[in-house]
């Protein structure tokens, strides 16, 4: 597996383009420059030794060491070792509503990208422990397997939106029986699954599928997202005043179904945590994760990573040799040399 010890490093290249374009810029002002000295022929005839494409060379040849320097800096390492290593930790999943009503605007910017970022947070906090994706509407579906690598866990979070699911509606229960396939087959582990969603079930039982889940010993935490008077849902690539009707023509107004989602921790065995303290409540939800017993939990990670930076950095070193070693003027000695030039053959 390769990597960057600091990536970070990397945006330096975006000094690249930048200085290609003065030089480019800088290389055209002195071209004009000589055009209205004189004929361009006839100052270099009168300059035989002066080179024009030789500091053009020398640029890129720089230009390029100076890249390979960045990606010294960066750290480039390759994983030499697949090694299994155990941690203690729980079992997590997220049940993520991607529905049309996680739109609704009465929470900022809109619930489902408050949703998110307080899920990027809960993943901020984890330690050790597996966390996997569900994503539903009318219908659910895994978009993260069950895994401890939280970088790609942020990164499918980013990918998530409301076209994500064909199928719209809102089905709890199906996203919890989806969840309670997803995790592991490990024994003696505590397991959670986290709803978070603004409650309007309108697709099956959520509360008898959070009883299944706590049969298996699964703990179900709900979310909600919104507020109890509602908001309007707005249409997708509308105007900003553009919201849903029924069709009646009259404009629907999605409202958080507290009491659904209180039922749904209380069966299964949880706490249901409202939007409106989100943020305390996903810390208290994080400090009542961190109560469960832990487990011992097995994952495959790469160690021993070998240092590849020195490649980089001989090659940066030998450009810049090359680059010393090129004059900018011609040398008097062999400017009558041209290796590229084909002689003709006399005719016989």
């Amino acid at each position: 597996m390769f990597r960057f010890e600091h990536p970070d490093a990397l945006f330096l290249l975006l000094l690249i383009p930048v200085l290609a374009f003065i030089h480019l810029y800088l290389a055209k002002r002195r071209k004009k420059a000589l055009e209205a000295f004189g004929n361009t022929e006839l100052l270099t005839e009168l300059m035989p030794n002066v080179s024009f494409k030789r500091p053009t060379v020398k640029f890129y040849i720089m230009l390029f060491a100076f890249i390979l320097l960045i990606v010294t800096i960066a750290g480039p390492q390759y994983g030499s070792k697949l090694q299994t290593v155990k941690r203690k930790g729980i079992e997590l999943i997220v049940a993520l509503d991607v529905s049309n009503s996680m739109m609704a605007q009465d929470i900022e910017p809109n619930r489902l990208e408050r949703a998110k970022r307080a899920i990027s947070r809960l993943i901020d906090k984890l330690q050790n422990d597996r966390v996997g994706f569900i994503v539903f509407a009318g219908e659910a579906y895994v978009q993260l397997p069950i895994t401890t690598d939280y970088p790609s866990a942020k990164m499918f979070l980013n990918s998530i939106n409301t076209d994500i699911v064909g199928k719209q509606g809102t089905a709890i229960g199906a996203a919890i029986d989806k969840g309670i396939k997803s995790f592991t087959t490990q024994e003696d582990i505590n397991r959670a699954i986290i709803v978070i969603t603004d409650g309007e079930n309108h697709e099956d039982d959520p509360i008898a599928a959070a009883g299944m889940a706590a049969e298996r010993g699964i703990k179900i935490y709900t979310v909600g997202m919104g507020l109890p008077k509602g908001a309007p849902i707005p249409v997708t690539g509308g105007r900003s005043n553009d919201f849903m009707k029924d069709k009646d023509g009259n404009v629907v107004i999605s409202k958080l179904d507290e009491n659904t989602l209180q039922k749904i921790a209380i069966t299964g065995n949880g706490a249901y945590i409202p939007a409106n303290n989100i943020r305390n409540g996903i810390n208290n939800l994080v400090d009542e994760l961190g109560e469960l017993e832990k487990s011992e939990l097995e994952a495959k990670v790469y160690t021993d990573y070998n240092d590849q930076f020195q490649y980089f950095a001989a090659l940066a070193l030998l450009l810049i040799f090359i680059e010393f070693l090129i004059l900018e003027r011609k040398n008097r000695r062999l400017k009558h040399i041209n290796i590229f030039e084909v002689k003709e053959e006399k005719n016989k």
